[in-house]
């Protein structure tokens, strides 16, 4: 790629040097097809929209023994909110969301937040 950019550098310079204008023309060509080719690239290599094919596992909840609430207080939790401002979003106090945290922690038998959150993506009851 780099060397046919500076044989198309070349060719321009060689053509201003002549006064050739058909040899910009065809540079000029070459050039709107190499634009083409990285706008196709960027759309299909960077910008490629992550597919979610990830189902969530129903059953494996209701396994569990999580209630509705809880299982929002962990979706919540996967967000990244604090236990305040998952009271706050779901008009609870926080004593309360501390006793769903406590409860998820013991029924996904995890010591912390954070590995809540990772047995719960390993058992498809969340979306990573």
């Amino acid at each position: 790629m780099v060397v046919a950019l500076l044989a198309l550098f070349q060719l321009s310079k060689y053509s201003l040097l002549t006064g050739n204008s058909a040899i910009e023309t065809v540079i000029a060509v070459i050039a709107i097809i190499f634009f083409v080719i990285g706008v196709i690239i960027n759309k299909r290599v960077l910008h490629k929209q992550k597919v979610l094919t990830q189902e969530i596992d129903h059953k494996k909840i209701q396994e569990l023994g999580l209630s509705k609430r809880e299982y929002e207080v962990l979706c919540q939790i996967a967000a990244g909110l604090s236990n305040k401002e998952i009271a706050d979003k779901l008009f609870v106090s926080e004593s309360t969301i501390k006793t769903h945290v406590s409860n998820l922690l013991v029924k996904l038998d995890a010591k912390r937040r954070t590995q809540a959150i990772q047995i719960a993506k390993e058992l498809q009851i969340i979306v990573n």
